[in-house]
């Protein structure tokens, strides 16, 4: 137990009456019950706080009792695993009865609840996601936690192997975790175990795995993590697309986002990773069970064309509006990353990223123009509904577009009734 490590200072949500209440009711008569895992670990590390999960001695179902009679609504959420979640005030907190595994197949465990600090730690997958704090913000460290977060390093608990054949999503998560926490080379341990287990990532959910990349991709900074990925052999194993195509465009693109303040966006870091082929994005997308929201994404980015630096606000104008702006916006973000990075030398380089600033610039304040005329206004021009009604519909918008959208809906009318004359 590291005594002299505390949160005090650390970590304001601490001293939040809905989780202090908690705390105390789940101590009651002797029971044991600790702030446990990625909150303790965030605020020793000095990054924002989102979920807080507490750990404690009493049964499931005395959990719920006890919560209950203190004035949190309770949801069973993974209760055959000791999980109950704690709602009061706004404030969701799981509550998790200290446990052992006791059978895994690779991807879920059987376990069995107890009283064992250390043996609850032990079952965790990493050093620094097994560490606990008492209602007071003392730091209870049972697995060497405190010192890899010191020194910002990623350790399994106990005999890497073991860890992730009990589940082996937890070899995205050693690299998720190095992308996120850790600092110089990963640890050596790990990572040959996660080289050789990598093959039993065939094993996981689609969901899960992406979820997984998702998050390492969100990280401010996931290159060092995928470079290591690749030398694994875990990247080719989970995102064969990127084998060929290369992860050498992520360097470019995280130096981009940093300099001009983008936002980590994991999607568009992914197109950075794999070859713009609708196709085989289709299938990526199919295999990795993206949301449809996602996929569509991927898709279109796959299916634009990204434009010249040289283009013209009134061209790209065009393309926006008959294209997918998104689309657009990805191939811009992409371009302009690439070209800053050639920049460094090659002066031509410097000025086509001054283009594809200038155009992205442009994309993002653009607003889709309304096209002034519908197929009604044709027919009380005197035409038919049918194929020559929507052709020449679709000429006056081309028309329309081709003026720079400024064709107003007076002259639109006029050339429609001279089209429908011929």
């Amino acid at each position: 137990m590291s005594a002299e490590v505390s949160l005090t200072g650390r970590a304001d949500w601490l001293g939040e009456k809905h989780l202090q209440k908690l705390l105390a009711a789940l101590k009651e008569g002797g029971e044991e019950a600790r702030v446990a895992g990625g909150a303790v670990r965030n605020a020793l590390i000095g990054q924002p706080v989102a979920d807080i999960d507490v750990a404690a001695t009493t049964l499931p179902e005395e959990t719920v009792r006890r919560a209950e009679a203190a004035g949190f609504k309770t949801v069973p959420t993974g209760i055959e695993h000791g999980t109950v979640t704690a709602i009061a005030g706004g404030k969701v907190y799981e509550v998790t009865t200290l446990r052992a595994d006791i059978e895994t197949d690779g991807r879920r465990a059987k376990v069995t609840f107890g009283r064992d600090w250390k043996l609850d730690a032990e079952r965790r997958d990493f050093t620094i996601n097994a560490l606990y704090a008492e209602a007071d913000g003392t730091v209870v460290d049972l697995v060497g936690g405190v010192a890899d977060i010191e020194a910002r390093r990623l350790r399994f608990i106990g005999e890497a192997e073991a860890r992730i054949r009990e589940d082996y999503l937890r070899i995205l998560r050693f690299f998720r975790f190095f992308a996120w926490y850790g600092d110089g080379r990963p640890d050596a341990e790990g990572l040959k175990a996660c080289a050789r287990l990598k093959d039993g990532l065939g094993r996981l959910s689609a969901e899960r795995v992406w979820s997984e990349l998702k998050k390492l991709l969100s990280a401010p900074d996931p290159s060092r993590a995928l470079l290591w990925m690749r030398q694994a052999g875990v990247l080719t194993a989970v995102l064969p697309e990127s084998e060929k195509w290369g992860i050498d465009a992520i360097h470019g693109l995280v130096r981009t986002e940093k300099d001009l303040g983008w936002a980590a966006d994991p999607l568009l870091r992914l197109e950075a990773m794999v070859p713009p082929d609708a196709a085989r994005m289709k299938i990526l997308a199919e295999r990795l069970r993206f949301s449809t929201g996602e996929g569509e994404r991927l898709k279109q980015w796959a299916l634009t064309a990204s434009p010249e630096p040289k283009t013209t606000e009134t061209e790209l104008s065009k393309k926006l509006y008959f294209g997918d702006r998104q689309g657009f916006l990805d191939r811009l973000r992409l371009a302009l990353a690439a070209a800053r990075t050639r920049a460094v030398e090659d002066n031509q380089a410097m000025v086509e990223a001054g283009g594809f600033s200038r155009l992205l610039g442009f994309a993002l304040k653009w607003e889709r123009p309304t096209f002034p005329i519908k197929g009604a206004d044709l027919t009380e021009l005197g035409a038919s509904p049918g194929p020559k009604l929507g052709a020449t519909l679709k000429e006056l918008e081309k028309e329309w577009a081709d003026s720079g959208f400024i064709l107003d809906r007076g002259a639109l009318l006029e050339r429609a009734a001279k089209a429908l004359e011929g």
